[in-house]
């Protein structure tokens, strides 16, 4: 099969695009990561360095989805991401941000494939439409309660080791990933 030249339909210009949102939040989330793990909250950490992954991992499901497909692929480059944070919540407030914002760009993508005609496209995309959902509820989940326990650091991580640590990469149906044969 020829590769189509890059963005010959508004879903594969979308979708390539939404390639480096994905790249963006994983880098966004080992920022967070970091500062959590520098300030000695090492289930925080974890947490959000597994989240990262997992948004890798998202963007590496749709670069197998437009290879699959034929599609001539240029990896757009990574956004900016914020690094400092000036209390707990803030990372988490910046995390359901952007999970709100990625809900809208899947979104947008599921109507473009829709209103193209690209069935297969709608299709891929529902997946992740799901996705969001579950990291929308986790992260608004992981909000509140940080921003209930006050400065109590220690109710944090051991919420976190016992509710959202064995949540991060639990479905079995997810798109192919590029790289894993």
């Amino acid at each position: 099969m020829t590769p189509t030249p890059l963005g010959s339909m508004a879903f594969d210009q979308l979708l390539l695009a939404q390639v480096g949102h994905e790249f963006t939040a994983s880098q966004q989330y080992i920022s967070i990561a970091v500062w959590f793990d520098t300030n000695d909250l090492p289930q925080l950490a974890r947490r959000f360095y597994a989240q990262a992954a997992e948004e890798r991992g998202h963007a590496l499901m749709m670069i197998r989805y437009l290879v699959d497909r034929g599609v001539k692929i240029a990896i757009p480059g990574l956004g900016d991401t914020v690094t400092q944070f000036a209390k707990i919540a803030e990372p988490v407030e910046l995390a359901l941000a952007q999970e709100s914002t990625v809900t809208d760009q899947i979104t947008a993508l599921a109507r473009t494939a829709r209103a193209e005609g690209d069935y297969i496209g709608e299709r891929f995309v529902q997946w992740f439409l799901q996705e969001q959902v579950e990291e929308v509820a986790s992260i608004r989940s992981l909000l509140n309660i940080v921003r209930r326990a006050g400065g109590q650091l220690f109710d944090i991580e051991e919420y976190v080791a016992r509710e959202t640590n064995a949540r991060v990469n639990r479905t079995t149906d997810a798109p192919k990933i590029a790289g894993a044969f």
